[in-house]
């Protein structure tokens, strides 16, 4: 066949090729498909294409909206843009003072009476605490492991957010304050069980950051919004104005015994000094301390014309008797911060240490003996400190009883509030049940075994 040089399988392959090749040529499909080709001709020239009648001129236009026309509709400008809606203004609360009246109340009620006149009383009583003393440290862990929540100690006090706490010095009645971020003010009488043991009012319209009772006499509340400081007076039912200004304030402190004065810090970075006892609203003095922040401010216990300033960065002690406008140069600073610093605060007795919390998830604690330009740190204790943008930043307070140990929140589970040693070693977790949320502000009886927790839906905890 010619092709013997070829394997077998190519023989194969051309052997199948030839014959489909003569199967494909019997069909004659090429001449099936030239006369259809030819009778499909034919059928298209018999198509005529219909002609397009004429527009008759009187034939009226299609009618279109006058907005795709732009033109004005009658006796009513077309308007070029739609102006945005004006947003709601948050109701702002007046300046100067305001009566001592809850929220949502016309006038003051007998539960409402009851509760300021109980304040008014335990205010009368004598709360010094000079002779309270120090336990040592296995007394101490005893107390605290002798702390619990119940059901019944967890009440919402205020609407938005807990920012700010503070409790009232009675040895005989829990009577606890919380500041939310709108500008309440919530008053919890904890022994009282009745749902009326709470109330709520608002003195501020903007987040309550900081608060205290007055040390010399606790009848007075002094609150902070972001726009004034107010002083609760009770023997008045009366929230007097202290200090206003349109830079927003962070914190305060008192600066003497007698809270008569106070250092305010701004937001901006600077603080003020103010007088109660100075007629009007305005600041004694206000220094730029050269902070891109000021978070906190806090007072020494002993040499009480010092302060520590905790900024985005900085953590400086300042002598208040040297502050000037411009060009404020700190006494000591304390280094090591890498971001933000939430707070910087002295601790209670003798000022010797100070705690830091910084959002480098650390807390620090520092040796501050000696005020040195630069001081010396202790230790540094890892500690989750990312609370997002849903809850207030942790604040590391030192406990009043205990010169060496502070309280601080926790994103731990199960939910819990930690007590550290100035060492860095942990010392006690308070959890239970009933605490089911990340308290981030807290506050300690100054001589009783009582904790308060506050958390992002204004609910109070209170161990005891």
């Amino acid at each position: 066949d010619g092709h013997s040089q070829l394997s077998a399988y190519e023989r194969k392959r051309l052997k199948n090729i030839t014959e489909n090749a003569k199967f494909f040529a019997s069909l004659k499909l090429h001449e099936s498909a030239a006369r259809l080709n030819q009778l499909t001709t034919k059928r298209r020239s018999h198509i005529t294409k219909r002609a397009k009648p004429k527009k008759a001129e009187d034939e009226p236009a299609r009618r279109r909206s006058r907005r795709l026309l732009r033109v004005e509709p009658l006796d009513i400008p077309l308007l070029e843009s739609l102006a945005p809606p004006a947003p709601e203004e948050y109701p702002q609360v007046p300046a100067g003072p305001l009566p001592m009246v809850p929220e949502d109340q016309a006038e003051s009620s007998k539960w409402t009476e009851t509760l300021l006149s109980t304040w008014m009383r335990i205010s009368e009583v004598n709360t010094d605490h000079a002779d309270w003393g120090t336990p040592d440290i296995k007394r101490y862990q005893e107390s605290l492991s002798s702390m619990v929540l119940s059901e019944e100690n967890v009440r919402k006090v205020v609407k938005a957010r807990v920012c700010s706490m503070a409790i009232h010095p009675s040895q005989s009645t829990i009577l606890v304050a919380a500041g939310d971020k709108l500008g309440h003010v919530g008053l919890w009488n904890v022994g009282c069980r009745a749902e009326e043991g709470a109330h709520t009012f608002i003195p501020h319209s903007f987040q309550v950051s900081c608060m205290h009772f007055s040390p010399c006499n606790p009848a007075h509340l002094l609150s902070l919004g972001s726009d004034t400081l107010r002083c609760a007076d009770v023997t008045r039912a009366v929230f007097d104005e202290i200090c206003r200004s349109e830079e927003d304030f962070s914190c305060f402190d008192f600066l003497g015994e007698n809270a008569c004065t106070a250092i305010v810090s701004h937001w901006d970075g600077g603080v003020a000094v103010v007088d109660r006892r100075t007629p009007g609203v305005s600041p004694e003095l206000s220094a730029d301390l050269g902070f891109r922040r000021t978070r906190t401010v806090h007072v020494h216990p002993l040499n009480r014309h010092y302060f520590l300033a905790a900024g985005s960065l900085d953590v400086c002690v300042f002598d208040v008797r040297y502050l000037k406008a411009k060009g404020n140069k700190p006494l000591s600073s304390l280094p090591g911060h890498t971001k933000s610093v939430a707070s910087a605060y002295f601790s209670p007795v003798t000022g010797s240490r100070v705690v830091t919390v910084c959002a480098d998830d650390k807390l620090r604690v520092y040796d501050t003996t000696s005020l040195s330009s630069t001081v010396t740190l202790l230790s540094s204790i890892r500690h989750n400190t990312n609370t997002g943008r849903w809850l207030s930043r942790f604040r590391a307070i030192w406990d009043p009883k205990q010169e060496h140990c502070f309280l601080v929140g926790s994103m731990a589970q199960p939910r819990q509030i930690q007590v550290f040693q100035d060492t860095g070693s942990l010392l006690h977790s308070y959890m239970g049940e009933c605490l089911t949320s990340v308290c981030s502000i807290n506050v300690v009886h100054p001589s009783q075994s009582i904790l308060v927790g506050g958390n992002s839906s204004g609910r109070l905890h209170v161990f005891k």
